[in-house]
């Protein structure tokens, strides 16, 4: 029996809802960001600077056996000539840049980055209504890419400011800025990693997300959901020089705690601890007896520094700094860096397969912490051991030189074997083999006979001046 016509008609009806009824839902499941930029886009600014360069002093001069040629007033070649081969004179031109910053107090204070405002000889600020205020750079710190800037003006709309640290991967933010100097434009997407480590970038523990974020965005803000500021825009990661889906803010909290102590003190004081620290690979993990990789090794304890006065010797291994776990050796330093100097907090660590606390109280991070590059010298007389390498005992002046009064050969040659594979390269200064302190090619010798046949082991060595551990498996 054919079904009736009103049949007809419900049993249509019916598949199509079916078929339209998850789009439906996914719409009304989609944010609708139209409220968030409306309450918040009169917060958020379009920054310019200038910046006065001149022209080299030493461009090249014509010879004098010629002259410039007299050439018409609309010639091309004549501004060449004028700005290249002129006599003598200096060219002062004006080099602009753009970028966005956000209100965070009715009485004009501004954040943005640092590389925004650099060497800015005017930074001008220009409000969504269009009013424009020459603005005041209270402070950078370039560490975190934070600038703090100030306008003459009252009564601004700020934004409210939420907290980097509770965002979740894969909740919804929004960027509103001046991309390529298209004010207030606005971007969305997710967050697509948290804590993450830029090269370069040791104090600021990134949020990554997949925000569009162009030249001009940098600056500006990355809000939640909620309509409160999260993160400050800062760079992103391209192989074109364009958007390529990875860009990365830095985390309100950060930022708030640089322009806070830019405001009181003109200046950035951090937290140190005075170790030089690495990730644990797998290979090291099985060396230090762990059942996986986690913490930061210390490959280096700097004299007369915090880590030194608590105890703290090389190749332990960190596995937290003030109740905060360190999955990595990136995320030491934001968590250091950001304790206040003069208190003191407890660390666990592994040494030896043992866990234990230790007390340190961290100081002020010094102006200069890098530590002077030393070269060793490759010589002719050397000793042959079983990992497929060679080393040598270093001299009185090579002693002094390292500052290793007591420790540490010198590879002079690898073979194919365990050390190459390893990633021992010669000039390497072994300091440390299985856990245990070198002082010689002949300790070294006897230390090597003892170790196990597929077992991996630790070895610690400096590498122009820089301390690291590999792990090194004998056949």
């Amino acid at each position: 029996m054919k079904p009736s016509g009103i049949h007809a008609l419900i049993a249509a009806v019916s598949i199509a809802a079916a078929c339209l009824g998850p789009a439906s839902v996914l719409a009304r499941s989609l944010p609708d960001f139209t409220g968030l930029v409306e309450r918040n886009r009169a917060a958020v600014v379009n920054i310019s600077t200038t910046q006065r360069r001149t022209a080299p002093a030493d461009r090249p001069r014509m010879p004098r056996s010629l002259e410039i040629p007299d050439l018409p007033e609309d010639s091309p070649f004549r501004e060449f000539f004028r700005r290249f081969f002129g006599e003598g004179e200096i060219e002062e031109f004006d080099a602009q840049s753009l970028g966005s910053g956000f209100v965070i107090s009715q009485d004009g204070f501004i954040i943005s980055n640092n590389h925004v405002v650099r060497n800015a000889d005017e930074v001008i600020v220009r409000l969504s209504d269009r009013r424009e205020y020459k603005a005041k750079v209270v402070g950078t710190d370039e560490p975190t890419d934070i600038a703090l800037l100030k306008i003459d003006a009252e009564g601004l709309p700020a934004v409210r400011l939420g907290t980097g640290y509770e965002l979740k991967v894969g909740e919804w933010v929004l960027a509103i800025g001046s991309p390529f100097g298209f004010d207030h434009s606005v971007t969305a997407g997710i967050v697509s990693a948290k804590g993450r480590s830029l090269p370069r970038e040791n104090y600021v523990p990134f949020i990554q997300t997949d925000v569009a974020i162009n030249p001009g965005n940098s600056g500006g803000p990355l809000f939640n959901l909620q309509g409160e500021v999260v993160g400050v825009n800062s760079q992103i990661f391209s192989r074109t020089g364009g958007f390529m889906g990875l860009s990365f803010a830095i985390p309100i909290d950060v930022a708030m705690d640089v322009a806070d102590q830019l405001r009181d003190k003109g200046r950035v004081s951090r937290g140190w601890l005075g170790v030089l620290i690495q990730d644990v690979t797998r290979e090291l993990a099985e060396s230090f007896g762990m059942a996986k990789p986690e913490g930061a090794l210390v490959a280096k304890v700097l004299d007369g520094s915090p880590a030194e006065r608590a105890g703290f010797e090389v190749g332990d291994i960190l596995l937290s700094f003030d109740e905060h776990s360190i999955e990595r050796s990136s995320d030491l330093p934001p968590i250091v860096g950001r304790t206040r100097v003069g208190r003191e907090v407890a660390v666990e660590i592994l040494r030896g397969g043992q866990s234990m606390i230790l007390k340190v109280t961290t100081d002020e991070l010094p102006a200069d912490d890098e530590l002077r590059v030393a070269t060793v010298r490759t010589p002719d007389d050397v000793e042959a051991t079983r990992l497929g390498l060679v080393v040598r005992d270093l001299n009185d002046e090579e002693r002094a030189s390292l500052e290793v009064a007591d420790q540490g050969v010198v590879v002079s040659k690898v073979s194919n074997g365990p050390a190459e594979r390893a990633g021992i390269r010669e000039g390497d200064l072994i300091l440390m083999l299985n856990n245990r302190k070198v002082a010689n090619s002949a300790d070294f010798e006897r230390l090597a006979a003892e170790l196990v046949q597929g077992k991996a082991v630790s070895l610690l060595v400096q590498r122009q001046g820089n301390p690291i551990f590999l792990a090194l498996k004998p056949e």
